[in-house]
């Protein structure tokens, strides 16, 4: 493996029993393209398979729902039975054929789900069109959206237990690590946040019991997968409100998940409230990481508006992250790792054309 020790980008990173060979990486993106079944098809394998070949040191597939109620759309792609594990073996494979790792994002949408794909002419599903009744911590909508209902104590167990089964099948499917999305809103930052969480019980008030939620599926997932098996946690680092989730509280919780097995956290912020107040720009979020990674002492990844080259590299040499994920950018150019490399002078892992895939 190449170790480009001038060009830090591309040199490679070791959390647990997994290598990467370079710390650009494509950020989970949701398609909003899976039939009401979950299941992955050929846009899926197309789209992945396009980042497989480009050179990128992780791709981590788009937020998949750990149940039917867990996806954001109606069109969201699912783990919860072993059809939807199936269809993502073929997807894994290429990327392992083009030496690149493969991560895949499970998220529960909470009051944020049961959503119309873009582009459709009403925004919330009906349950004729596969809609459902959206669970959250408590009865508080976001925006305009409707009216959740606060779960149960039971519903919580379940959706814990539902966390653990999806990164077992996740496992089976041969992906290489695991990501729990607890950013942008959904379920797990709902949690989080005192803006959206007004619980009474062990789930709600306290700092501790906000974060009881992530804590148990954490545990849960932890012990699913192989100890051999990264783990990484996106979260809001700021919900950009005042009174709510806060850069203090996630240095404290990226204390308390290093401690229970969670090897890097994956930065972002936002997405909690439509009163939110972002000074949105290049790099805008990096801070968060560097905070998180300096104060906590665990891995992080940067991610939000990090387009140049120069910029990538800058991040991760001078320790203010780990690693960069990036989304829009790669969706403009799939092989944006080999164009970034190109740019920086940086030897790059390539898999001759010939050898990739198998003829079945």
């Amino acid at each position: 493996m190449t170790e480009n020790k001038n060009v830090p980008l591309f040199s490679p990173l070791t959390l647990r029993g997994v290598t990467f060979a370079n710390r650009l990486w494509v950020s989970p993106m949701c398609q909003y393209s899976a039939p009401l079944d979950g299941i992955a098809r050929e846009w899926h394998q197309v789209h992945i398979g396009s980042f497989a070949t480009g050179g990128a040191g992780l791709i981590v597939m788009e937020a998949t729902g750990v149940l039917p109620e867990g996806r954001i759309s109606i069109n969201c792609l699912g783990l919860w039975n072993d059809e939807q594990r199936d269809a993502y073996k073929p997807i894994v494979q290429f990327a392992h054929a083009m030496g690149t790792k493969i991560g895949i994002q499970l998220a529960h949408a909470g009051r944020k789900g049961s959503a119309m794909p873009p582009g459709s002419d009403h925004p919330i599903a009906s349950a004729a069109e596969g809609g459902w009744s959206t669970p959250a911590p408590s009865e508080i909508p976001f925006g305009k959206m409707p009216t959740p209902h606060a779960m149960s104590i039971e519903e919580i167990k379940n959706t814990v237990a539902a966390f653990g089964a999806a990164a077992k099948r996740a496992v089976e499917a041969g992906f290489d690590l695991v990501e729990i999305h607890a950013a942008h809103g959904y379920l797990i930052h709902q949690f989080l946040s005192p803006l959206s969480n007004a619980r009474s019980d062990e789930y709600g008030g306290s700092f501790e019991n906000r974060t009881r939620f992530l804590v148990q599926i954490v545990n849960a997932i932890r012990a699913v997968i192989p100890q051999s098996m990264p783990l990484f946690v996106r979260i809001s680092a700021s919900d950009w409100v005042d009174g709510g989730w806060d850069l203090p509280q996630s240095i404290e919780l990226a204390r308390v998940l290093k401690h229970i097995g969670v090897d890097l956290i994956d930065v972002s912020s936002g997405a909690l409230s439509d009163k939110q107040q972002i000074p949105v720009g290049p790099g805008y979020q990096v801070p968060f990481a560097s905070a998180i990674k300096g104060e906590a002492e665990i891995p992080t990844s940067a991610v939000g508006m990090i387009h140049e080259a120069e910029f990538a590299n800058e991040i991760v040499a001078s320790g203010k992250a780990d690693a960069v994920m990036a989304a829009r950018t790669f969706l403009r150019n799939p092989r944006w790792a080999l164009d970034v490399a190109h740019q920086l002078g940086a030897d790059i892992h390539w898999v001759p054309q010939l050898k990739m895939g198998k003829r079945n």
